[in-house]
């Protein structure tokens, strides 16, 4: 009877994750913060009705690849493209200040004792680390956010947009890089090397695909479920060569792939496809999980004190630093504080890292509650302050 007790483990949490979806729903609020609070709740944390095992483990992986995959899918590289270099100082300085802000709090909780950490790497790497999950910008989150208030159409919400995407990829490379510097037999130049070499393997891969789907599709217009089959398989085989070759997150290769599958006829099939892989299983599994590393009764005054200040410095952090990139583009003072507020949100990416960042010993168990503390206080906060910033907002704005 133990052998099949997963049946039972993956009932719960998808019951669960979906009811207290609907539930936060209700209240204006994100599903994903729903299956977050069902794994607190069904975990140690609370009840410990559930633990985290190895098949929730490698199905979360999954869909930790598939969520990226859908991501990539869902960009509009021509959208992309439109923001240009505006939306390229917005990502940069709305990575660089969360970073520094982040890692500055965390290195003076871990460096004075106030928090222990059981992570394997130097308290200086697991600053800085803390620092890469709070650059992260949930595009999936703002984006419908913007779309339920009926501003995704202004210049802001472009803005928002477009930096959000670049802020993401930023924020993948910046996980590259610190999760090697975690080998300390690893040099940073070689890292760097790496990295280039996957994006010049991404663009031929991508391209050969492209080239063999055009004439695959020559020769069979009909039976469409094998273009989804062979777009997985594409995700997989890239993410996996991301991971084992180049030392990138395979994340990372999973992102990539979606944005090359984006640019052909088949972008609407494969996407609804993995929209219900996803929704149907994936995705509850992967935030479920998250929830599940949560021991709250670990939480000492200490770390609630840190995630207080974690959460306020995610706030501001975002709006100034996104912000000031904003302004240096002459978009208004109203526009940039809009932009700032529209990137506050970290959602499943900063959980995403948090993850890669855990396995790779980078951050210790006391670190997980307050980084899902910053998640869910971030994400509720975004759709309540941009009601207000964008009140009077026409569809199009005209002093950009």
């Amino acid at each position: 009877m133990e052998t099949y007790g997963f049946l039972l483990d993956l009932a719960l949490i998808l019951l669960s994750t979906k009811v207290l979806g609907l539930i936060t729903k209700r209240f204006h609020m994100p599903q994903v913060v729903g299956a977050l609070l069902a794994g607190v709740i069904l975990g140690p944390a609370c009840f410990g009705i559930l633990n985290s095992t190895d098949l929730i483990t490698d199905m979360a992986e999954i869909g930790v690849i598939v969520l990226m995959f859908c991501a990539g899918l869902e960009t509009d590289v021509k959208e992309l493209k439109k923001c240009g270099l505006a939306s390229l100082i917005i990502a940069i300085l709305g990575v660089i200040v969360p970073w520094v802000g982040g890692a500055i709090v965390t290195y003076i909780y871990i460096s004075n004792g106030s928090i222990t950490s059981n992570a394997q790497a130097s308290v200086l790497l697991q600053s800085i680390f803390v620092g890469v999950i709070l650059t992260a910008t949930s595009v999936s989150i703002t984006v419908e956010t913007l779309r339920e208030i009926g501003k995704l159409k202004t210049d802001a919400g472009n803005a928002i947009l477009g930096a959000a995407i670049i802020d993401d990829v930023l924020g993948i490379v910046a996980l590259t890089i610190v999760t090697s510097m975690a080998d300390t037999s690893v040099s940073i130049g070689i890292v760097l090397l790496k990295i280039l070499g996957f994006f010049v393997f991404a663009i031929v891969t991508g391209f050969i695909f492209f080239k063999l789907y055009k004439l695959w599709i020559a020769y069979s217009k009909k039976a469409m479920h094998r273009h989804a089959i062979a777009a997985f398989v594409f995700c997989l085989l890239v993410s996996f060569c991301a991971e084992v070759f180049f030392g990138v997150a395979d994340i990372t290769g999973a992102f990539i792939a979606g944005l090359f599958i984006s640019v052909t006829p088949i972008k609407q099939f494969v996407t609804s496809k993995f929209d219900v892989l996803s929704y149907l299983l994936l995705s509850p599994i992967f935030f479920a999980s998250i929830g599940l590393k949560v021991e709250l009764p670990k939480m000492t005054n200490a770390i609630i004190a840190f995630s207080i200040i974690l959460v306020v410095v995610a706030v501001l952090s975002k709006v100034i630093g996104c912000g000031i990139g904003a302004k240096c583009c002459k978009y208004t003072g109203m526009q940039s504080l809009r932009i700032g507020v529209g990137m506050i949100s970290r959602g499943e990416v900063a959980l995403i890292v948090a993850n890669k960042g855990a396995a790779a010993g980078l951050l210790g168990d006391n670190f997980m509650g307050p980084i899902v503390l910053v998640v869910v206080a971030t994400t509720i906060i975004t759709p309540i302050l941009l009601k207000p910033v964008f009140k009077g907002e026409p569809l199009k704005d005209s002093d950009a």
